[in-house]
Order: structure tokens, then C-alpha cells, then sequence
């Protein structure tokens, strides 16, 4: 046991040390955001301070070490994002657990990004100084697998490897001499999430690291590179209900904290706290502090079983100051 605490305490030693050395200083210089947006409902309803909570095959998303110690053989996750400016994100996730997790728990999660229909257009000798060309449609999606892994009754890791696509669509150039050409422009990468999850012993006290969008080298896009929405983030989680002497069949208060390191932003604080009902239905209210679009997102979800399947369902309302709010849904089953 000595010997796993110490190894737990460099592995977080590590975390600690590879952000602020991977040149933080360089802000607002990222792309392929759509890495960057938190996609479970239940995560966005809490603030997206879930990195030290136990989870299921929605942990992919966030904290991969959070889902190894899933109880059910597989567990899958469906989400779709009503996001600003018309932009729709759906996402899958199922994880399982073979043999009871005794080789871990293995994981395969899909996010597609629709961005809508825009208008395409080229350099004219008019009067408007432009001609419209129809429309095109950029998108993007991500692949990934994901394990994890219970080293001990206290400690977990977990890691994914993604490849993600940004397509831009084709870009039309003109010329006086060989009329239009096009181009395609879809950059793309491998992503690698890592992440562990120690539970401390003190009552219900969780403590939880994750490192999420690293890549080794920059994309590349024509002359210009850039770098992934790096996001290095450290949580506690801890139920009130410990301190409470409430019965947790019956009464759940889940208290949650993170901070956040992202590569192009100043550091987060997020807050997060759910309410749960004898097991089923849940209250969830979360913080972020700077934000410059909203603080407080609010949520609910339901669940019960169904014949041996666990099916819930989450909502969560993200209000915005500049765009319209945001809708989060997300469907969860378990067998």
C-alpha cells in the first residue's frame, strides 16, 4: 500500500508539472474547439466539476479513471447539444466491463459536430466586390478508445486515444488565366486524454486529475500551426450527506469542486452540487468562475430501473449573455 501512494503521488506530481511547462504563457491560440465543450448533461448541470466523481461511460468525456469501477457489464451514454449559433453536437459512449472488471473496463465514444449550412462566396470584379458560389457544410467529428483501470480498492487510471477531424470544406480559388480551382482543408490529429481517480478514505472524500487534448505536435493548416485546447484539470468531490448523517438511500447531497488550467484561457474554478432522491430523481445546480458567456447552469435527471436496466435521463439549462441558451439532453442505459 505504501508503495501505490507514493506512485500516486507522482503520477500527480507529473500532472502538476506538464501544463505548466507546455508553453501556457501562448493564450487564445488553439483549434479544434469543439474538443473543448463539455457534452454530458449531468457534467454541464454541475459546472463541469466532475473530475473527482465516480461516473459511468460518460467519464470517457471527462476523467476515463472515473469509470473503472463500473458494475454493470455495459453502460452506454447518448447525448445531443442544441449549442449557440445553431451548431449541433450529438455524442455516443458505451463502456464494458468483462469478467466483472477484473482486465478493466473498455470503452469506444463517437462525438459529430454539425455546424449548419453557410454561404460560400468568391473575390468578383462587381459592384459588390463578391459573387455567391451555393453553400457547404463544415463538420467535425472524433473517434476514440478508452480503459481504465482499479489499481487498488483507492486508486484508478485511465486513459483515451482519439483521432479527430476538422473538416472545413473546400475553399475556391480564382484566377484570371486557369478560372477556379478548389481545395480541401480537413486537419486532423491524435488526442490522448489521461486521467486518475484516489479515493482518499476520509468519509466520502474523492480527489481526481485529468489531462485532456494532448497532442505531441501542432496542426497544420496551410503555412500557419496550432495547437489543441489543452485542459489540465484537478477535482475533489465529497457527499454531504457524510457530515449530515443522512441515509443515502433516501438523501444524496453531492458536493463538488475543480479548478481548471486550460491552454487558451485564464484558470477556472467550477462548483458543482447535486441533490438525489431516494436514487432517482436529482437536482443539480453548478458555477464557473471567469466566464465570459454564463456562471450558474442548472439541471435535473431521472432514473429507475426497468427489468435489470438502468435507464436515466439527464437535461441541462446553460444561459448565455451574447447567444441564445443552451440545451443539453442526455440518455443513459446500463445492463
Amino acid at each position: 500500500m505504501k508503495n501505490k501512494k507514493i506512485f500516486a503521488f507522482l503520477l500527480i506530481l507529473v500532472c502538476l508539472v506538464i501544463p505548466v511547462t507546455n508553453g501556457q504563457d501562448k493564450l487564445a491560440q488553439t483549434g479544434m474547439k469543439f474538443l473543448q465543450l463539455s457534452t454530458d448533461a449531468k457534467a454541464a448541470a454541475m459546472g463541469d466539476a466532475v473530475t473527482g466523481l465516480e461516473g459511468n461511460s460518460s467519464s470517457m468525456f471527462f476523467n476515463p479513471a472515473a469509470m473503472a469501477r463500473q458494475k454493470t457489464l455495459t453502460d452506454i451514454t447518448i447525448g445531443q447539444i442544441n449549442h449557440i449559433a445553431d451548431i449541433k453536437y450529438y455524442y455516443v459512449a458505451a463502456s464494458f466491463a468483462p469478467y466483472e472488471g477484473q482486465y478493466g473496463v473498455f470503452g469506444l465514444n463517437f462525438e459529430y459536430v454539425n455546424y449548419g449550412e453557410l454561404q460560400a462566396t468568391v473575390i468578383a470584379q462587381n459592384q459588390a466586390g463578391y459573387e455567391d458560389i451555393g453553400t457547404f457544410k463544415p463538420k467535425a467529428y472524433c473517434a476514440g478508445l478508452s480503459y481504465a483501470k482499479a489499481l487498488s480498492e483507492q486508486f484508478s487510471i485511465g486513459g483515451t486515444v482519439k483521432y479527430a477531424v476538422q473538416d472545413l470544406g473546400s475553399s475556391v480559388m480564382t484566377s484570371d488565366t486557369n478560372g477556379r480551382t478548389t481545395k480541401s482543408y480537413k486537419p486532423n490529429s491524435l488526442v490522448f486524454d489521461f486521467g486518475m481517480l484516489f479515493h482518499t478514505g476520509i468519509k466520502s472524500l474523492d480527489f481526481g486529475v485529468s489531462i485532456r487534448n494532448f497532442n505531441a505536435k501542432e496542426v497544420k493548416l496551410e503555412n500557419e500551426g496550432y495547437q489543441l485546447p489543452l485542459m489540465f484539470q484537478i477535482g475533489f468531490a465529497f457527499n454531504l450527506s457524510d457530515v449530515l448523517d443522512l441515509n443515502k438511500e433516501e438523501h444524496s447531497i453531492q458536493l463538488a469542486v475543480d479548478a481548471n488550467h486550460p491552454r487558451d484561457y485564464s484558470e477556472q474554478i467550477m462548483l458543482g452540487c447535486e441533490y438525489t432522491f431516494q436514487k432517482m430523481i436529482s437536482f443539480r445546480v453548478g458555477y464557473e468562475k471567469p466566464n465570459d458567456e454564463h456562471g450558474f447552469t442548472y439541471g435535473i435527471g431521472f432514473k429507475k430501473n426497468v427489468q435489470g436496466t438502468d435507464i436515466g435521463i439527464d437535461y441541462a439549462y446553460v444561459p448565455w449573455t451574447t447567444f441564445s441558451d443552451v440545451h443539453r439532453f442526455t440518455l443513459h442505459f446500463a445492463l
